[in-house]
């Protein structure tokens, strides 16, 4: 038997098939340029390529693991799915808009597809419920938290809390001893103090904007700015949402996301380009500092993503004179398979 894993998108749906008993990949793949509304279509695409594998509908795996972006403090870990956790998921939307809904249209059309299945739903706020409350609330009137559920989530949980359990395999260390700063770099990126395998603070907030440098998010960024932008220049809601999700980060500092182009610009003498790579570094080693004083101790210093597994300049520039010395690790995220044993967990 199987395990299948959906990474549903707005545009695009990911898969892996796993085998149930050794978790080993048997196919993976994506259907991309999904349009608004056509996930029956991308699901039937999908079915189309397991066949080719043996898997003749839906039916014949033995659970589908789904990634959720957004679970509020509802979900503190993975979960079954019923008809009341689609509810839940679809109440959540408001503070995942450009997640959720995706994420609920896979988890939909598999369940219409299968019914008999068991479905389970992994969310990327899961790992980070264990922040202490002085971590996840924010300065802010109470009655936003308690009427709205304003506080930081964080994200990136699954990937955060796979390479920590890794990362404490090859210090030879139980994880529930171990304390570890976590850092997933890529188009989005996060960090992630770690006390005893229990995630006490994290970068990204209530949305995936809060935090580090990204591909063309700002992180951190003076909320100011924006009632400046509004107030005197006009913005709309709209502009400022494309603002802060695909106009801002690398991109806005020198007009690329991706740092292999960054890192070829530098080298040619680009002024925006050496700016850009300068301010993503800094920002992650500011992290760092803060992460070190929360921790106090500190076993491992653990690198994931695209740019944190791939990219040996930018480590380098993060760890140059860090005024601490300990193991630096390279782990190679593996989020599918993360949800795959989650699933398998669950049934």
């Amino acid at each position: 038997m199987t395990l299948l894993v959906l990474n549903a998108g707005s545009s695009s749906l990911k898969y892996k098939l796993f085998d149930r008993k050794t978790l080993e990949v048997r196919v993976a793949g994506i259907v991309e340029e999904i349009a608004e509304g056509g996930y029956p279509d991308a699901i039937a695409q999908m079915e189309a390529a397991l066949r080719d594998h043996g898997v003749m509908s839906l039916s014949d795996v033995a659970a589908i693991g789904h990634r959720v972006v957004h679970g509020g403090e509802r979900f503190v870990e993975s979960t079954v799915i019923d008809g009341e956790v689609e509810a839940a998921i679809e109440a959540l939307i408001p503070l995942a808009p450009l997640h959720n809904p995706a994420n609920l249209e896979g988890i939909r059309t598999a369940r219409r597809r299968a019914p008999e299945v068991v479905q389970v739903a992994v969310f990327d706020t899961a790992f980070h419920q264990s922040l202490p409350e002085a971590a996840y609330r924010y300065a802010l009137p109470q009655m936003l938290y308690t009427e709205m559920g304003v506080r930081r989530y964080g994200f990136h949980g699954t990937s955060h809390a796979y390479v920590a359990q890794k990362a404490a395999e090859r210090l030879e260390r139980p994880l529930s001893k171990t304390n570890l700063i976590t850092l997933h770099l890529g188009n989005g990126a996060s960090a992630c103090a770690i006390r005893d395998g229990r995630s006490v603070e994290t970068s990204m907030g209530m949305t995936p904007l809060e935090g580090l440098v990204m591909g063309t998010r700002p992180g951190d960024v003076d909320p100011g700015v924006l009632l400046y932008l509004t107030r005197e220049k006009g913005y709309t809601i709209e502009q400022i949402d494309r603002l802060l999700n695909r106009q801002s980060g690398l991109k806005g500092l020198c007009g690329d996301s991706d740092l292999r182009r960054i890192h070829a610009r530098v080298a040619e003498g680009d002024a925006e380009a050496a700016l850009a790579l300068e301010s993503f570094v800094h920002r992650v080693r500011k992290y760092i500092g803060a992460y070190v004083a929360v921790l106090g101790r500190v076993d491992a210093l653990v690198f994931t993503g695209g740019i944190g597994e791939n990219d040996g300049e930018v480590r380098a520039m993060i760890m140059k004179n860090l005024p601490f010395d300990v193991p630096v690790l390279v782990i190679p995220t593996d989020e599918e398979l993360a949800i795959a044993i989650e699933t398998k967990n669950r049934i």
